[in-house]
């Protein structure tokens, strides 16, 4: 089989990404990128009455042929065991039942892969999907397995032979405003189901961030970059960090924070003036001077070493949180409900943004600590006001 194309798979949802895969190793390298040329907004209805930014596989489809020259031949609600495999058989199915990623026995999701080869007693899958989850890493890979796991697969959500066709001209980046973005935002504002409104939303700034990064790293293939981009990119990928934070804080019975659906507004309006714009600079970062008694640092230094599995001297020594190998959005939900149940730490809801939890003493800053840690601390302890 030919080997897997090195590309940034991060970039892409579970769809894009193996139609990416294809179009690297027919087309070469940087072909995949061409499905973040175009920047749009355009939400349609989706669940719970809320509008939706995902994008449909036929819709994804439309896309490899008109910006990968793939050639796409669909086939639906088919028995895997009756597919063709090759380097083009492109198969949607429900992740639950699939065994190489974290979703298995765990949520059902429809999910992308290759079958690429099978024999009287295995098959081979190929999965270029790269992402976190509650329940592990997804990777770039490929699995040889038994063909007695055939029977316990679904059929097929969709199956799709892909055949490499002429590339055609790559189409430069396009950009459409965001004309929906006020109305959008307010959907997710006004719903009633609290709960249900902040899980749609996780995945909808997770789509978001993620186009805007594939957008991106487009642009720098042209050439076409700057310090305003890449700050864009941050904070799409803060907004959808702290949409998941609030997700989780509300489903544990605490106050909702304030000023996400603002924020989503606002970076949808930006959107238009910064990838479409010329690049400018940015003030540098301002350093934290550090805040909270040795007795709280050492606390939470503690906790949070436990759950990222590393040294509390690293961290009581500045060494960043999101520099540590296996941090994610994940293991700070982890991260902020152990320091609230153990510590008995409260946060302002507000306050849970990806931008507070970079490092042991940021985290100081803002937690208001119960009286038998205050106490030791002394006046200087808790949040400033």
């Amino acid at each position: 089989m030919t080997a897997q194309p090195a590309f940034d798979t991060h970039l892409f949802d579970c769809v894009q990404v193996n139609l990416a895969a294809v179009a690297e190793r027919w087309h070469g390298p940087g072909t995949g990128l061409r499905l973040g040329a175009g920047l749009r907004f355009a939400p349609s209805p989706g669940p719970d009455g809320l509008p939706t930014v995902e994008s449909s596989p036929s819709t994804q489809f439309e896309l490899a042929e008109r910006a990968l020259g793939l050639v796409v031949r669909r086939t639906r609600h088919v028995r895997i065991e009756d597919l063709a495999p090759g380097e083009g058989c492109f198969v949607l199915a429900d992740a639950y039942h699939l065994p190489w990623v974290p979703y298995h026995g765990r949520q059902h999701v429809e999910h992308s892969f290759l079958l690429v080869a099978w024999d009287s007693e295995t098959f081979t899958v190929e999965d270029h999907y790269h992402n976190e989850t509650p329940w592990g890493s997804a990777r770039p890979g490929t699995w040889r397995l038994s063909r007695d796991l055939l029977p316990g697969l679904p059929d097929c959500t969709l199956a799709v032979e892909l055949s490499p066709g002429t590339l055609p001209k790559d189409p430069g980046p396009r950009l459409e405003p965001a004309v929906q973005a006020q109305t959008y935002a307010r959907a997710y504002a006004e719903h009633p189901d609290r709960a249900a409104a902040l899980r749609r939303l996780t995945l909808e700034t997770w789509l978001l961030a993620r186009s805007r990064a594939l957008h991106a790293a487009y642009l720098v293939r042209r050439g076409r970059t700057g310090p305003r981009v890449a700050d864009q990119v941050d904070a799409w990928r803060a907004l959808a960090e702290q949409t998941f934070l609030a997700t989780r804080r509300v489903a544990r019975g605490r106050p909702e924070p304030g000023g996400l659906t603002d924020r989503l507004a606002r970076l949808l309006h930006t959107d238009t003036d910064v990838f479409g714009g010329p690049a400018a600079a940015t003030e540098p970062a301002t350093a934290f001077t550090g805040h909270g008694s040795e007795t709280e640092r050492r606390a939470v230094a503690a906790t949070v070493a436990d759950v990222l599995g590393t040294d509390p001297a690293a961290l009581l020594s500045g060494t960043r949180l999101p520099d540590v190998a296996g941090f994610s959005s994940f293991r700070l939900a982890e991260i902020i409900d152990r320091l609230e149940d153990e510590l008995g730490i409260e946060f302002d809801g507000d306050d849970l943004t990806p931008e507070n939890f970079q490092d042991v003493d940021a985290v100081c800053r803002i937690a208001r600590w119960p009286a038998r840690l205050g106490a030791a601390a002394g006046p200087s302890a808790g949040k400033e006001v």
